[in-house]
């Protein structure tokens, strides 16, 4: 008998492979002899083995090599997501033999070939911490489901079972297991893994994310400078490429359960590094301004495989950002750049495009069929609906996806000419020298770059002149020459215009559906260089129900501003003819 014993235990010792250095199961954590080198371990007990196998009498399990542990016999709540599609039941096979231990409910001095439980003094299960996983298996990654080659069909992004890359293994039945990433006997890469996850060669043995190779969070060799809270609270590596997808993902005890996120709060896990402390650019400053687009808003409503046109209003960074394929990649208007690979839009049809090729097709996602986001001005004509008011048959629209109508615009201003075209981004960003591209938040109202006044009388008494243009539009001054358009509408309206309203209360600055009405003349001609009017501000005139006539050089609406007195009686200036 103590000859058997001796050769089982040589083979418990030295079964598995050994490293370089002939590490075993003795100097690991999982000795839980009285020898072991940790700090959970047995009172007196010799024996190393002998908490997982027996030569005699051991409970049979597929897979489970002399198995010396009881089933823990409870039902586990099991990892879910709406990407997933592994048909994950109840963990089965070597699963079960790790977690006999690791789900805290077994004694870990209960053995199946002793009557009485091995003594580990005042312990008795494992205590709580990361390696006590417990019943509720949701936030860590799936197990005992089977691998092959229609779930690959499926996922698209997983390696197909042949070319899984070594020593990651399935079981038997073609499952993936506790024991396809973690090897019992062997601690080289430690948390007995059987691969280093230096920049995550663990993960890609199964898994082959599309665009990962050329993103940032796998090539970056940005480190954290000490500030604020260390992003990689569950690794030993310091540079974003090291991490890789442990910049953002967990694979056990994972704070955001689906997909196995490091937060359940989705833009914790872009602002840990995007604060100024790791990427260059301090993205969660922006986010703290007057008007953004508010990540903080939302969480557990943005899912990775959603439609193109959101059915429920959210923003989340990985409505504009793909983490796996971001990158540095510049581009010219109106394709998407690098920082937008990878991520989904929609067409001006109103279709699905996966991926997004221009910049304006991942602004329409929420920026056009979506009612919930509504115009800041309320015009005469449109509806507010941008996949409709950039329509390269309008009579008129800022060249965002087409160049523009107009053939001859005298104001503009190098380097941009009446064929260029432009991004949403060239208007619509972050506010200040140096801020970082990219409409995350602005002290300006629309997340604009530089201010715009919407106010209905922004300034009345006095004409504008290009200082006062200058003070309140700087936007439009950005691409628009102020002493030519200065010039031009003091010119067409005698000065009345310039005296009493800007450039919102004419200007739709994105463009509108021409096939909605024509009040005032050909559709085709009535409202280009982008008038539209403010409703709040211009009415048509009560006479002949007209706006404008551009071909006859005719205006006709009604401008109106409140009085001062208390009963908000409506004073107004009727202009029935004069020609610009």
């Amino acid at each position: 008998m103590k000859k058997t014993l001796k050769v089982i235990l040589f083979i418990c010792l030295y079964w598995a492979p050994q490293t370089t250095e002939g590490q075993s199961i003795l100097n690991t954590k999982h000795n839980l002899s009285v020898t072991g080198p940790g700090t959970i371990k047995a009172n007196s007990e010799t024996e190393v083995c002998i908490f997982c196998h027996t030569p005699h009498n051991a409970r049979s399990l597929p897979g489970g090599p002399l198995w010396n542990k009881n089933d823990p016999g409870v039902f586990y709540t099991l990892y879910s997501s709406s990407t997933l599609n592994a048909v994950v039941g109840q963990p089965d096979g070597t699963s079960m033999m790790c977690l006999s231990c690791h789900d805290g409910t077994i004694a870990l001095g209960s053995v199946v070939s002793s009557p009485s439980v091995i003594s580990f003094g005042g312990i008795t299960t494992l205590p709580a911490g990361p390696t006590n996983l417990g019943t509720n298996l949701s936030d860590d990654h799936p197990v005992s489901f089977i691998y092959d080659a229609s779930l690959v069909a499926l996922n698209g992004q997983l390696k197909q079972p042949s070319n899984i890359t070594q020593p990651v293994a399935l079981d038997r039945s073609n499952k993936v297991q506790c024991t396809s990433c973690h090897e019992a006997h062997d601690n080289t890469f430690g948390n007995f893994l059987v691969a280093t996850t230096q920049g995550s060669q663990l993960c890609f043995s199964c898994h082959d994310k599309t665009y990962w190779a050329n993103s940032s969070h796998s090539i970056s060799t940005k480190t954290w400078n000490g500030s604020g809270v260390n992003p990689w609270l569950h690794t030993s590596y310091n540079k974003v490429s090291d991490n890789a997808c442990e910049n953002c993902h967990a694979p056990h005890n994972a704070g955001g359960a689906a997909r196995l996120l490091n937060y359940q709060n989705e833009e914790d896990n872009c602002l840990n590094c995007h604060n100024g402390n790791v990427a260059a650019k301090n993205i969660q400053t922006q986010l703290t301004k007057t008007y953004k687009h508010n990540v903080y808003g939302y969480t557990g409503v943005h899912y990775e495989n959603e439609t193109a046109l959101m059915g429920t209003k959210h923003v989340e960074c990985a409505d504009c950002h793909n983490p796996h394929a971001t990158n540095n990649t510049t581009a010219s208007a109106p394709n998407v750049n690098g920082f937008l690979t990878g991520v989904t839009g929609l067409d001006l049809n109103g279709s699905t495009v996966n991926p997004a090729n221009y910049e304006y097709q991942i602004c329409f996602k929420c920026h056009s069929d979506n009612p919930a986001v509504l115009p800041y001005t309320q015009r005469y004509r449109g509806v507010g609906n941008m996949r409709l008011n950039f329509q390269p048959t309008n009579v008129s629209y800022h060249p965002v996806a087409a160049e523009g109508m107009n053939p001859l615009v005298t104001s503009l201003t190098g380097p941009w000419t009446v064929s260029s075209r432009m991004y949403c981004g060239d208007c619509h960003g972050s506010d200040g020298s140096g801020s970082p591209a990219g409409p995350h938040g602005s002290n300006n109202v629309a997340i604009l770059k530089y201010a715009y006044d919407t106010a209905r009388f922004p300034k009345l008494g006095a004409g504008w002149n290009a200082t006062d243009l200058s003070m309140h539009w700087p936007l439009c001054f950005q691409c628009h020459n102020v002493s030519t358009v200065t010039t031009i509408h003091t010119s067409i309206s005698g000065g009345h215009f310039m005296k009493y309203v800007g450039c919102n209360t004419c200007h739709d600055p994105h463009g509108y559906d021409g096939a909605l009405g024509t009040n005032g003349g050909n559709a085709g001609s009535a409202f280009e260089r982008l008038l539209n009017f403010d409703t709040t501000v211009i009415k048509p005139n009560l006479f002949n129900g007209k706006m404008i006539d551009i071909q006859n050089r005719k205006c006709y609406f009604v401008c109106h501003e409140h009085a001062s007195d208390t009963l908000g009686v409506y004073h107004r200036h009727l202009n029935t003819g004069s020609s610009y």
